[in-house]
């Protein structure tokens, strides 16, 4: 995997897509922007072009496919023709192709597969994106995931590799997770495939878990210049090792909180530790 280098991704999920959003990212350096298809009620996109004119060129574009209006609920389809209009509507939509797109927790899909059904629709699902990659409707394509383990026994050779995978981060992560997501970027690694972290705080920065114990442990040289939400910020590029984080937040002194907190350097055996005592928890027991 390539080497991590700690870039924070504004990400749009759950976001008012305000204009001052963007011009605070950009005053901190942060250059990229994570949305989706779906998010904002399947507005998204037309809302960042509109809040964006002027300032979008600055950022470079990931979003994700894979979710759909349905008839009174959202929907999940891997149907290549599918996938490539919503495709060719994100960039009408945006005016632009967008620099990454991923194909959007393909487990959800997969889970109501047979088993020798799963590897054939998710290789035609990363085909369409591979295609789509080709015809210039994005610059590269990835794969977004909630659940790792939902998609390892479906990557076989027979599906393309994508060039960025992006998985859950952060110490709020299940060690099963954190492992199955490993186990998935090594089926898929051929060298140049990245890992983007989301969801750091499991979704609550402000969450009371975060005052209950000191993640300044995770670091190198403990400052107590950090809060616990800074330290907590800059493990997360460690369970598992990811490149970039995507975190979602309207507060611009929130995203200035996490940005300051990235030159820290993390303790890899306080990292290890870590994860040996989650292997160490006895697990529940199922009636």
């Amino acid at each position: 995997m390539r080497t991590p280098d700690r870039r924070v991704v504004l990400g749009l999920h759950r976001s008012r897509h305000e204009r001052r959003q963007l011009i605070s990212a950009l005053d901190l350096g942060i250059t990229t922007i994570d949305t989706a298809f779906n998010y904002l009620g399947f507005a998204s996109h037309t809302t960042l072009a509109d809040v964006g004119r002027g300032l979008l060129h600055h950022f470079k574009l990931s979003t994700k496919v894979g979710f759909f209006p349905g008839l009174g609920a959202v929907e999940h389809s891997l149907d290549p023709v599918r996938l490539r209009r919503a495709l060719e509507q994100t960039n009408r939509e945006l005016g632009r192709p967008p620099d990454l797109v991923f194909l959007h927790n393909p487990e959800r899909s997969l889970s109501k597969a047979a088993p020798e059904n799963a590897v054939d629709a998710l290789a035609k699902a990363c085909s369409a994106m591979d295609a789509a990659e080709a015809d210039g409707l994005c610059g590269a394509w990835g794969v977004s995931t909630w659940d790792p383990s939902g998609l390892i026994n479906a990557v076989h050779d027979t599906v393309p590799k994508p060039a960025v995978l992006m998985i859950r981060c952060g110490l709020l992560v299940g060690v099963h997770t954190l492992d199955a997501a490993e186990s998935l970027a090594e089926r898929w690694d051929d060298g140049s495939t990245a890992m983007w972290g989301m969801s750091p705080f499991g979704g609550n920065a402000s969450d009371p878990v975060w005052s209950k114990f000191d993640a300044r442990v995770f670091l190198s040289e403990p400052s107590a210049r950090l809060s616990q939400v800074q330290a907590a910020f800059r493990a997360a590029y460690h369970l598992p090792q990811v490149s970039a984080v995507a975190v979602g937040t309207d507060d611009p002194l929130h995203l200035r909180e996490l940005v300051d907190a990235t030159p820290y350097e993390v303790d890899d055996q306080a990292v290890l530790h870590y994860r040996s005592l989650l292997l160490d928890r006895p697990h529940p027991q199922h009636a």
